[in-house]
């Protein structure tokens, strides 16, 4: 594989990947932290340390979000919280990252509501 293959293949892959989080988040109205940052165009990993801050800063904002359980790969059963497009805003508010990708991302998530 050449490299302008493997260049676009990962590009591809990312867009789907925000694709499909945003259309999750449009069906379902409420999401993970990280997946709300997938959505905004993170990659997987930038998307969970995002989603840590963004947890931190949730108290901060009085955000409590709803209580759920995400299955991976059918196996294990995790407790998660999922929040709504205006919770994720409202934490964004707060959140101040240093990275300036991270920059980005809260500013696309405090806009999204």
């Amino acid at each position: 594989m050449n490299d302008r293959t493997r260049t676009a293949r990962q590009t591809l892959r990312q867009r789907t990947r925000s694709t499909r989080a945003a259309a999750k988040i449009r069906r379902e109205g409420v999401a993970t932290l990280a997946t709300h940052a997938i959505a905004a165009g993170l990659g997987v990993k930038e998307a969970r340390s995002v989603a840590g801050s963004l947890r931190k800063n949730a108290d901060k904002a009085g955000v409590t979000g709803q209580v759920g359980i995400s299955y991976a790969k059918n196996i294990e059963a995790h407790i998660c919280t999922r929040y709504s497009r205006a919770e994720v805003a409202r934490i964004a508010v707060i959140y101040r990252p240093r990275k300036p990708a991270y920059k980005t991302v809260a500013a696309k998530l405090a806009l999204a509501a």
